[in-house]
């Protein structure tokens, strides 16, 4: 959908249910229709190259990386989209950068986990959906019943990872791996060190 004001759609759920492909999907109605489109992913994504955003399926599409949304406002210039790849990556402050983009007119996407491994909200995303002026929360299938999966499981050799793993991992580390699993069957063992929840890459 069009609009001739600011807006603000999150498009949201777990791994593997689709967020990319749906932002690239809407992105590609926006160029049709003419419209101005710069998409931003965070750096620390590495899992492909600097100036590129690729779905699971293959779309594609050239992306600027930025450190952190400080950056974002700087180079939006005469672009009526903004997309913003992996939105739980990003800092707190994406709301405030969002809001104002909207405000001056923008209409904004963001893509993002609205929950991490543990289950637990991630990052500026519930800010993010609660802000928002349209949210679309997207399922992937449960690998273990073929149900509507709404979390991200996390496995390190095979086994559910522990909730003082890293909270980022990007690209995997060692034989961890993810999959998608509904409510039933997402597993989070206690804390194995004590320590808390950090940053891996």
């Amino acid at each position: 959908m069009f609009y001739t004001a600011g807006w603000v759609h999150v498009i949201c759920g777990c791994m593997f249910c689709g967020k990319t492909d749906e932002m690239l999907r809407l992105l590609r109605r926006f160029s049709i229709a003419g419209r101005t489109v710069v998409l931003v992913k965070p750096r620390l994504d590495t899992r492909t190259e600097d100036g590129t955003v690729i779905s699971r399926s293959g779309a594609h599409h050239t992306a600027v990386p930025v450190d952190d949304s400080r950056q974002i406002e700087a180079l939006v210039g005469d672009a009526d989209i903004v997309a913003i790849e992996e939105g739980q990556f990003f800092d707190e402050r994406l709301p405030e950068v969002v809001g104002r983009l909207a405000d001056a007119g923008k209409q904004v996407l963001v893509t993002g986990l609205d929950q991490d491994f543990r289950g637990i909200p991630f990052g500026p995303m519930p800010r993010l959906m609660a802000l928002a002026d349209q949210v679309t929360k997207l399922t992937a299938i449960c690998v273990v019943c073929g149900e509507p999966a709404t979390r991200t499981q996390r496995l390190i050799d095979g086994q559910p990872a522990p909730a003082d793993s890293p909270l980022i991992v990007i690209g995997g580390l060692g034989d961890e791996k993810y999959e998608a699993r509904c409510r039933l069957h997402h597993e989070v063992p206690a804390a194995e060190s004590g320590l808390g929840a950090g940053l891996a890459d």
